[in-house]
């Protein structure tokens, strides 16, 4: 620090044009005072910017702690990819559901909705306690209450109004439960497109002629494309919209990625738009008495996990299905 007043005294000093001339006492004493000044600034400085280093430095270690605690007991949140029935994390949100609800995550009406708001309220609540300084003992369950320490200024008044609303999502969302009479729509809403499909791959005049522009336009091609494409886009669906698990499920997964490549390619074969309806039927018979035929392997009918399905075909299903066969899921 005496080499440090030394070198402020001079630089004070030789602030001015006249630093070698002549001084008078009033000079001097004002060129010390400037220079006094200076070191006060540059004490306050460096205070201020130690205090500011050890303070985030703090809080990195609050939360690698926290990680590494969540590490050793398997439940940290993975970084990338999604989140499955297999991961801790979603275990410990449908154990919580049982619990509280009576029913499980896969019986809710938008299980992937949940596990965001859980995921999202865990992090909030991390900051929540790295902000006002909270001892949390078990980072795995700890409520909004165990995770504010108070104060924290408006930063952490931010954050309890974000996990206010979550928890207000949360609530809702845990309450809707689907339902079997739910299940039933889609049921007849299959069995609806299933009839309007056919007659519209094989006869569209029956169900629209009544209509003036039908004949305006010539829809009649459009429609009768559109009918072979209804098993596409509404029949199978539909059925999966019922969340169906097991062989079902494989079934319709199966029958999802084969009837848009039949509605494809049969076209090039025939243009005869009631054969092509008629091969969409067969592909996804031909899904169901494959999935229920084929010997299973370990898991049997109750093996209701993706963990076996290659990566490659988890993405083509994500990359065709937006949502109706989408149980767990956490976000893309």
């Amino acid at each position: 620090m005496k080499y440090f007043r030394t070198i402020v005294t001079l630089a004070a000093l030789c602030g001015s044009s006249t630093a070698f001339a002549p001084r008078s006492r009033a000079e001097t004493n004002a060129a010390l005072l400037k220079s006094n000044s200076m070191e006060g600034q540059w004490r306050r400085y460096a205070v201020e910017n130690e205090s500011t280093r050890t303070a985030v430095e703090e809080r990195d270690e609050i939360m690698q702690e926290a990680s590494e605690k969540l590490q050793n007991v398997g439940w940290a949140l993975p970084t990338d990819g999604d989140l499955t029935s297999e991961d801790p994390f979603v275990q410990a949100i449908d154990a919580g559901i049982q619990r509280d609800v009576g029913v499980s995550l896969d019986e809710l009406l938008n299980p992937a909705k949940v596990v965001n708001l859980e995921r999202d309220l865990f992090e909030l609540r991390q900051e929540l306690a790295s902000c006002t300084g909270a001892q949390v003992v078990d980072t795995q369950f700890a409520t909004t209450e165990e995770c504010d320490g108070g104060g924290g200024g408006a930063d952490a008044d931010l954050l309890r109004e974000k996990i206010a609303k979550k928890e207000r999502d949360l609530a809702m969302e845990r309450r809707s439960v689907f339902r079997g009479w739910l299940k039933n729509v889609f049921l007849v809403q299959a069995v609806l497109s299933f009839g309007i499909s056919y007659v519209m791959a094989t006869n569209p005049s029956s169900l629209f002629g009544g209509f003036g522009w039908f004949y305006v336009y010539n829809m009649d091609i459009s429609i009768q494309v559109l009918g072979y494409w209804w098993w596409w886009l509404f029949v199978v669906p539909s059925l999966r919209s019922r969340r169906p698990k097991g062989l079902e499920k494989k079934a319709l997964d199966w029958a999802f990625l084969g009837t848009p490549l039949v509605s494809i390619l049969a076209p090039v074969a025939t243009k005869d738009t009631g054969l092509i309806w008629g091969a969409n039927l067969a592909v996804v018979l031909g899904c169901y008495a494959a999935a229920f035929l084929i010997p299973e392997g370990d898991g049997g009918d109750d093996d209701d996990d993706d963990a076996d399905t290659p990566e490659w075909l988890k993405f083509v299903y994500k990359s065709l299905d937006f949502g109706s066969g989408r149980e767990r899921g956490a976000r893309s």
